[in-house]
């Protein structure tokens, strides 16, 4: 239940940057794209994300809004009731869980109210540009790489209590 308060807090920080951005910005279109740079390598962009992941399936003509949200609402379910189930001693599990958690339903909440989900961070190099993202999007990969650090860290644990048992 402690790790309940950082999803939250994603949430919030994702819905209020995606409302003032869009209140800042110009939506892109194919001839004009109203931008700030903060950075050489990273700006502020208004994209309209009809798809999932890098836009895949932003062109389908619409069936993938509902399929969409329904992948998210079941994994938000599947995130939290793990979320409520894991030990107080897994920690990084816990914070892994509770980013995750948090992003899914930042861009759970974008598709249900508007049909697709609001993108405005873009990071580049010279001509190589990264899929523009959101902090919705930030805290999904965070949580990720804290799963996997998890992993991993369980992983090493299980080792050192095998080679202990051994002795």
């Amino acid at each position: 239940m402690r790790y309940l308060i950082l999803p939250l807090i994603v949430v919030l920080s994702d819905q209020f940057t995606k409302h003032y951005m869009s209140d800042l910005l110009v939506l892109c279109s194919n001839v004009y794209c109203e931008s700030i740079e903060v950075l050489p390598v990273f700006k502020f962009v208004l994209l309209h994300n009809t798809g999932a992941a890098f836009s895949f399936l932003s062109d389908a003509g619409g069936w993938q809004r509902w399929f969409l949200v329904s992948i998210s609402f079941v994994v938000s379910i599947f995130v939290a009731v793990w979320l409520y189930n894991i030990r107080q001693t897994e920690k990084v599990l816990g914070l892994g869980l509770a980013f995750v958690l948090g992003g899914a339903i930042g861009n759970l909440i974008d598709r249900v109210n508007q049909g697709y989900v609001v993108d405005f961070i873009s990071v580049y190099w010279e001509q190589y540009h990264f899929p523009v993202f959101n902090v919705a999007d930030s805290a999904i990969f965070i949580g990720a790489c804290l799963l996997i650090l998890d992993i991993f860290l369980k992983s090493k644990e299980e080792s050192v209590k095998a080679a202990l048992d051994k002795k």
